[in-house]
């Protein structure tokens, strides 16, 4: 037997932890949380250990369930996709987006939402910007680069990501907004040494991991950040960590 507070706790940690709470929650923990809903003092003692241990066994190692579609680039994506999670896609099958891909993306926002995960290299970004521009609304996920590069060193994309990387740019992805606003000035970049200079590249490299807005070059980055919605408090709280960085080497 375990005890009887231990299982209430479970119930209080799914129904209050905000991140649960976002995703569908699989079988095995949905079946031990109606368990754990008709226990009372009574009941309780004819639980085994056992049953009750297969139920949370079953919980810790479940896949997050993603609600949106995600678009990716070829077939190995999906598979390295699903393996980090529960979730379906649309594979763009190279940088020449058409119409028809346009298409099936377009219904997939209007009825469960759009995550757009492409490669972080040139063409991914191009894909990126194609379906942006048709298909307004849609979230974006960023993987940093060296997250997704081959074990050998050849070849840079999603599908080289390992499972946790894939699940922690899910959970970071946002919406690139097309109504944009100015906090953050041409002038506050360049002051900030990321655009022109020695190491620009660099700090705009983690500047874009530290804001979960991918990396892009010094033309447009101002452009990023409005789209993002980027606050002069968060972006002051970046460069804070991005020169703390810089300062321990």
């Amino acid at each position: 037997m375990i005890p009887l507070h231990f299982a209430f706790f479970l119930k209080f940690f799914i129904l209050n932890n905000e991140y649960l709470l976002q995703i569908s929650l699989p079988k095995p923990i949905s079946k031990c949380m109606k368990s754990i809903n008709n226990i009372d003092e009574g009941h309780y003692k004819n639980v085994s250990i056992f049953s009750f241990l297969i139920y949370f066994y079953g919980g810790i190692y479940f896949y997050m369930k993603i609600k949106e579609i995600i678009v990716v680039e070829g077939k190995d994506d999906t598979t390295t996709i699903k393996r980090a999670v529960d979730a379906d896609t649309i594979e763009t099958n190279g940088s020449a987006v058409n119409q028809t891909t346009i298409e099936k993306v377009k219904r997939a926002q209007a009825t469960r939402g759009v995550i757009i995960f492409t490669d972080p290299d040139y063409p991914g970004e191009k894909i990126r910007k194609t379906i942006a521009a048709a298909v307004p609304g849609c979230k974006h996920a960023f993987l940093p680069k060296e997250a997704a590069i081959a074990k050998r060193g050849k070849g840079v994309g999603v599908e080289h990501a390992s499972p946790e990387d894939i699940r922690e740019a899910l959970k970071d992805a946002q919406i690139m907004h097309e109504v944009i606003s100015e906090e953050i000035t041409q002038e506050d970049l360049v002051t900030a040494g990321l655009i022109g200079g020695e190491g620009s590249k660099e700090r705009r490299i983690l500047l874009g991991k530290l804001l979960k807005i991918g990396y892009t070059n010094g033309k447009q980055l101002h452009k990023r950040l409005m789209m993002f919605r980027i606050s002069r408090q968060e972006f002051a709280e970046a460069l804070r960590v991005l020169r703390q960085e810089e300062k321990n080497g």
